[in-house]
């Protein structure tokens, strides 16, 4: 049956031709598919109709049926029916895998057009590079799948030959206004705009596209009238496939929705389902999956299984004020990145401990949070750590010593720190030991037996279990714990006088250290056993840090005529071999206002897998000191910009 298919110039010979059998009238003339169509490569000839319309849903010239049985029967009425408009199967544009992605990119067209975005390009964006297209399809079809009806098409459309697509064109000339030519006229003169193609296909979506796709796709505008709406129904399509009836969420479809779900910009990796639905009953032991102080969690945050470590011991002198930078002492020039762990131990400490510890926290700013801080005497001892590793980290507990006769003078004593930090149990020590009274080697005796009355006299652990019971001594501390640091003013001197000593530092100090170090009381009561049983100490490659004159870099010129010395000294002990490593081991000379000069060491520490069932700090720390030092930080800030506005506003009037 034929379709309106007569040029516009021509309307008389679209009255006057008949039906052919093979199909419609074009020009003029008979259309013969079969032989047209293999002329054409397979296509529509579409220059001898330049003006091609739409058709209405009824063709206006039909002619009558004509009967059979004479020349001068009456022509029998015959009511027309609109031509059979195709279904467009899979296999006349797209492959399978083509198919899904055009419905995919649909819906993220869709998405954007309700946005406010219309679409660049229509449905053959999202076909595949490779897949083949076929040449039999007429230029200018609709862009879109979704406008071609879904009437049952004529039967010989599926095998492809010329004859069948003699009904196909049919229909789809009728029904695509793409067709129609650009700039073409209506019969009546009128011009008509055709439907709009992109110059060229957009690139194809790749089917291992991440999650930008979706996460784009579900974006809704902030600004739009009904945003909380849209929201809603975002949010309740995101779990829709959480209920069998509900239409299924893009979420919660395929592989493609899992890659989305891990975003590179988050460190929170997604939980499955079942990995939370799943019952161990290994809960709280060293090889549960999921664990808080396991070894994922562990492998999470130290790939290496090391923490870095800063030890510093400062004897004060007693100073009511701590110095205004402490930048040298914590942030030292010679470490390229801060540590996870800083335990500072001062002896004779300033009156005001709180200033003290805000001095600290000012210095270490908002990346930092105080752990624990305690005190005994004129002994303090803090400990910070990184705000993000709060939580893997045990109850703290403290101990003191008095080594004075009188146990209500704590000016010489112990104090003691521990807490375990993943499965790694640490113990900090800060002392200050016997001084001397006198010149020459006295008084090694009593700091041997301050050492004695630490080791035996610390209560540590209390409630934290010990991470390796049957290697612990009852009558030592030290050998309960994982990992321990002792520091502190252990006023072990230099056994020579103080012209053999100022001799000896006149020499290069490349070779004046070692030298200095043979006269050493303590590295010679180390090496008898005598005192801090299996410790060890870095390499000292620092001048004596004692005793000055305040704000000089002079050695004692009083009276007294001290001798210099290692005082200040940093020890480390080890339950397992090799799993403190030292970096770097120093003091601070720019720091001037005691007649110590602080000693610090940087560590790298071994750390290993724990278990859930010990007592947690619960990501506890000092919220008060953390806001006052937080506040320090931005009011300094205002006043280094306002002095630097005013020293610059004072050289413009200078040169003006």
């Amino acid at each position: 049956m034929p379709s309106k298919a007569a040029c516009p110039g021509r309307p008389e010979a679209a009255a006057q031709q008949p039906s052919a059998p093979g199909g419609g009238t074009l020009g003029g003339q008979p259309l013969n598919m079969d032989k047209d169509l293999a002329l054409h490569g397979g296509s529509l000839p579409t220059d001898t109709c330049p003006g091609l319309e739409k058709s209405p849903g009824v063709p206006l010239n039909i002619p009558a049926k004509m009967s059979s049985e004479g020349p001068q029967a009456k022509a029998e009425t015959f009511t027309p029916k609109p031509p059979s408009r195709p279904k467009l199967e899979r296999a006349l544009s797209l492959d399978e895998k083509g198919w899904r992605r055009r419905r995919l990119q649909t819906s993220h067209e869709d998405l954007a057009a309700r946005r406010g975005n219309s679409p660049a390009g229509g449905s053959l964006q999202g076909q595949a590079p490779g897949s083949p297209v076929h040449t039999c399809s007429p230029p200018g079809l609709s862009t879109s799948l979704q406008e071609i009806p879904t009437t049952r098409r004529a039967s010989g459309c599926a095998r492809g030959s010329p004859t069948s697509w003699s009904n196909c064109i049919s229909g789809m000339v009728s029904s695509s206004p793409d067709l129609l030519p650009r700039g073409g006229a209506l019969a009546g003169g009128t011009p008509r705009l055709a439907g709009l193609l992109p110059s060229r296909l957009p690139p194809a979506i790749d089917w291992n596209t991440a999650s930008d796709s979706l996460r784009m796709a579900h974006r809704v505008d902030a600004d739009h009238a009904d945003y909380k709406l849209r929201l809603q129904a975002r949010l309740c399509g995101a779990h829709s496939g959480l209920g069998p009836g509900r239409p299924p969420s893009p979420l919660a479809c395929n592989d493609c929705s899992l890659r989305s779900a891990k975003s590179s910009f988050s460190l929170l990796a997604p939980i499955r389902t079942k990995d939370v639905r799943s019952r161990s009953y290994l809960e709280g032991s060293l090889l549960a999956s999921g664990a808080l102080m396991g070894a994922d969690e562990l492998a999470r945050y130290f790939p290496d299984r090391s923490v870095a470590l800063f030890v510093a011991t400062w004897n004060m002198q007693g100073q009511k004020e701590p110095p205004p930078n402490l930048d040298e002492l914590l942030l030292p020039a010679e470490a390229d990145y801060a540590q996870d762990l800083y335990v500072v131990g001062v002896q004779e400490g300033c009156s005001d401990r709180r200033e003290w510890e805000t001095r600290l926290q000012e210095t270490l700013g908002p990346h930092y949070v105080m752990l624990s801080s305690a005190a005994h005497g004129a002994l303090h001892m803090s400990v910070l750590i990184r705000r993000d590793l709060v939580w893997f980290c045990s109850e703290v507990e403290s101990s003191t010593v008095t080594t004075r006769i009188v146990s209500q003078i704590k000016t010489k004593g112990a104090l003691g720190v521990s807490f375990t930090f993943f499965g790694t149990s640490f113990l900090f020590i800060t002392s200050h030991f016997t001084s001397v009274l006198a010149a020459g080697d006295g008084k090694v005796g009593d700091r041997l037996l301050d050492y004695s009355k630490t080791v035996q006299g610390l209560a540590l652990p209390k409630n934290v279990p010990d991470t390796c019971p049957y290697r612990s001594d009852p009558a030592d501390v030290t050998t309960r714990f994982d990992g321990v640091f002792w520091f502190g003013d252990f006023n072990f001197r230099l056994g020579a006088g103080r012209v053999a000593v100022e001799a000896i530092l006149r020499q290069d100090p490349g070779a004046s250290v070692p030298a200095l170090l043979q006269l050493d009381q303590l590295t010679r009561e180390m090496q008898k056993g005598s005192v801090f049983r299996g410790f060890q100490e870095p390499d000292i490659h620092f001048l004596p840090s004692y005793k000055f004159d305040v704000g000089k870099d002079a050695y004692d010129t009083t009276s007294k005529q001290r001798t210099p010395s290692y005082t200040d000294r940093v020890l480390y002990r080890s339950r397992h071999k090799g799993d403190i490593c030292p970096l770097k081991y120093s003091s601070c000379p720019g720091i001037k206002t005691s007649d110590h000069r602080p000693v610090y060491g940087l560590f790298r520490v071994k750390v290993r897998p724990g278990r859930d069932n010990i007592p947690l700090a619960a990501g506890k720390f000092d919220r008060e000191l953390y806001l006052i030092g937080i506040k320090r930080r931005i009011s300094k800030e205002m006043q280094r910009q306002r002095a630097l506005k005013t020293q610059h506003s004072s050289a413009v009037c200078t040169v003006s």
